[in-house]
Order: structure tokens, then sequence, then C-alpha cells
């Protein structure tokens, strides 16, 4: 007989809450952050140079978080970890909504929501899902990305709408609120202590002392990594890569929506892809086509050249997102994923911090930022290579 908990009905349960718990890391995301950046900084009559500083410590600080919390949640169980997580969290986006001082209060502010969102409730998410997907469980883990996406694209349109009517701290407060309401998921959450989760993974599994010792471990997470940064720079600098090109303000907002829609069907193909191919030859091969956008991006001049280019950065970092999500537990095993997807997942966070402030000291340099994405694209070359061809473990396909 099968066993009730790793039923298909659970695997989707976990599923859908792993999505509903990424969703919880908007107000610690740069793309939450972004909502509310303009009206936050004429609030607090805060310069962007300022607030970019703060941004980028708070950022860096938080990413730390990533390293504790994976071994907290291997101990504690995930159920647990929501309860704590949440709420915290949701004071912290209240008292933020609140506040009416700058530079050092919005600095330690911002750093717990990086902290606890993009960090700690990240971690939290990956391990909910990376534990539900059984080993080469393709249609999870596709559909875990699509559905993650969606929530994201939703929230993006309700809290810039709350944002635009309402102000920003209606918009935050909200999101406070709404982090409380949301605490029911973790009743749904298998409540995976590290005694069961002993009993659920198998001899195989990898502690993270074994896993960072073995290249593919670094391969995949600098390619991930590397997505992170490039995706980071390049969406939030979208505007003035298109205008270099020659591109005015409404096709750089019709590439970043345009893209994101490919992104969806990069995911459903490598959620079903992987019943033929292993997550890292998708990986290796989405780093390849990454790096032929970046290459690209030098050469487009018309609105067909900016189209490819939007279809082949999305398609890459579709399927790039896929296998963030499930690498790890198939590669190293599940006995010990809280600890490795901390690490993989600070890694993650670094380098989306540095990646824009690379980007534009490269352009400085460079004079020009076709110039600077040219060079990283053999980069991604490499990587992708290193992907494809170190295996995590010799009995790997």
């Amino acid at each position: 007989m099968s066993d009730p908990k790793h039923s298909t009905p659970a695997v989707w349960t976990q599923v859908i809450a792993g999505a509903l718990l990424m969703l919880a890391t908007l107000p610690g995301r740069s793309q939450g952050l972004g909502l509310i950046t303009e009206p936050l900084l004429n609030d607090l009559q805060l310069s962007r140079d300022s607030y970019a500083q703060i941004n980028l410590w708070a950022t860096l600080g938080g990413a730390l978080a990533c390293l504790p919390v994976g071994a907290w949640l291997d101990r504690c169980g995930l159920k647990n970890g929501a309860l704590i997580l949440l709420p915290a969290l949701a004071i912290i986006v209240l008292v933020m909504s609140g506040m009416h001082v700058a530079a050092m209060g919005l600095f330690i502010l911002v750093f717990l929501t990086r902290a606890f969102g993009q960090g700690a409730m990240s971690v939290l998410s990956l391990a909910v899902a990376g534990r539900a997907f059984k080993h080469k469980s393709g249609a999870a883990a596709g559909s875990y990305a699509v559905l993650m996406s969606v929530l994201f694209m939703v929230a993006f349109v309700i809290v810039g709408g709350v944002v635009h009517d309402s102000g920003w701290r209606i918009a935050w407060g909200g999101i406070g609120i709404g982090l409380l309401v949301m605490m029911p998921v973790a009743l749904w959450l298998r409540n995976t202590s590290a005694e069961k989760q002993e009993e659920a993974g198998t001899d195989e599994d990898l502690t993270l002392a074994q896993s960072i010792r073995i290249p593919a471990f670094w391969a995949y997470a600098a390619g991930i990594a590397a997505f992170a940064a490039i995706s980071s720079a390049t969406g939030l600098f979208n505007q003035a890569l298109l205008a270099e090109r020659g591109f005015d303000q409404k096709m750089a907002y019709q590439f970043l929506a345009g893209s994101a829609m490919i992104a969806l069907l990069g995911q459903m193909i490598c959620g079903a892809g992987l019943r033929w191919l292993p997550i890292r030859f998708w990986l290796g091969g989405a780093l390849i086509v990454q790096a032929a956008a970046l290459a690209s991006y030098m050469f487009i001049q018309t609105s067909a050249g900016m189209w490819t280019l939007a279809a082949l950065m999305g398609l890459s970092g579709g399927i790039i997102t896929v296998a963030f999500f499930a690498i790890w537990g198939d590669s190293f095993g599940k006995r010990h994923l809280g600890r490795i997807q901390g690490v993989a997942q600070m890694c993650t966070v670094l380098a989306s911090a540095l990646g824009p402030l690379l980007l534009e000291r490269g352009a400085g340099f460079l004079h020009g930022y076709a110039n600077t994405l040219m060079i990283a694209a053999p980069m991604c070359v490499l990587l992708g290579l290193l992907v494809l061809t170190l295996r995590p473990r010799p009995s790997a396909a």
C-alpha cells in the first residue's frame, strides 16, 4: 500500500502551500520594495543614492539569514517554522508601514524584511516544495514555479493599484495583515522534524558538508547565482538598457511583460521535460541560451530583435527558475535539504544584490551596457558547460 503521507493529493497540497509561502516573501524582495520605492522616498525625504546604499547593505546582511534558517528548519520542522516566520514578518511590515524615521530606522526595517522575507521565508518555501517533489517529479516542480509566478503577477497588480490609489503605507499595512491571514497555510505543512526527516531520507542522501565538497554543487549554485545577478540587473535597469538600443519606455514595459509570459512557457516546458532529461541538462542548456541572449543584445535594432531577445531571456529564465527549485533535492537528497537550500539561497541573494552594481559599474568602465553583457555571455557558457558535465554523484545521469 502507498504511504498516505506521500500520496499525490498530499504532494499537491505541499506544492500549493510552498507557492503561497513564496508569495509571502513579497515585502522582502526587490520587486516588492520597488512598488513603494518612489512614494517612500518622497515621504521620508531620502535620496535614491542613500536608499541604494541602505538597500545594498540590508540585502547583503539579510542574505546571511539563509544559513542558520536552513539548519533551524531541519531541526524544528516546517510547520513550526511557518508559525513563527509568518507573524514575525507581518509585524515587521506593519511597523514599517507606520514608520516616520529615515536612514538608520529604514535600514533596520529593510534589513529585517530582507532577512525574514527574501531570506528565511524563501528557504522555508523551497524546503516545503522541495521535500514534496518526488525524484524527477517534473510536473510538481513546474507547477510550483508556474503557480508562484502567477501569484506574484496578481500581487504586483493589486499592490501597485493600492499604492497608486491609497499610498504606500496603506498598501504595506495591507500586506502585513495579509501575512497574518495566511497563517492557516502553516497547518497544511508536514511538520518534518529532524527525526521524521531522518526516517524520510535515505542513506544515500548527502549532508551539507558532503554536498559543498562536490564541484557540481558549486557549478549549480554559480549558474543559478549568475542568472539571479543578470535578472536583477537587467530588471532594475531595463528601461536604460533598451533605451541604449533605441527603444522607448513603452517598449521597455512591453519587454518586461512579454518576457514574464514567455518565462511561464519555459517553466511548463521544463516541468514536462524532466520526464526525459535530468534537471542538470535543462539548467546547463538554459544557461547557454541565456548567454546567447546576452550576446545578441548588442545587435538588436528592431522590434523583431527585441522580441527575440525577450523570448530567449524568458525561456532561459523560466527553465532556470524550475531548476533552482528542484535540483537540490534531486541531486543531493532530502534528508538535509534545508541546510543545502539555505546555502544555495544565500548565494542567489548575494548575487542579486551585487548584479545591478556590477552592471552599472561595468557600463561606466566599458562605455555601455552592451559591452558589459557581451563579457558576461562567455561566463554563462562556461557555467552551462560545467553544469552539463559535472555530476552530483558518480551514479547520477
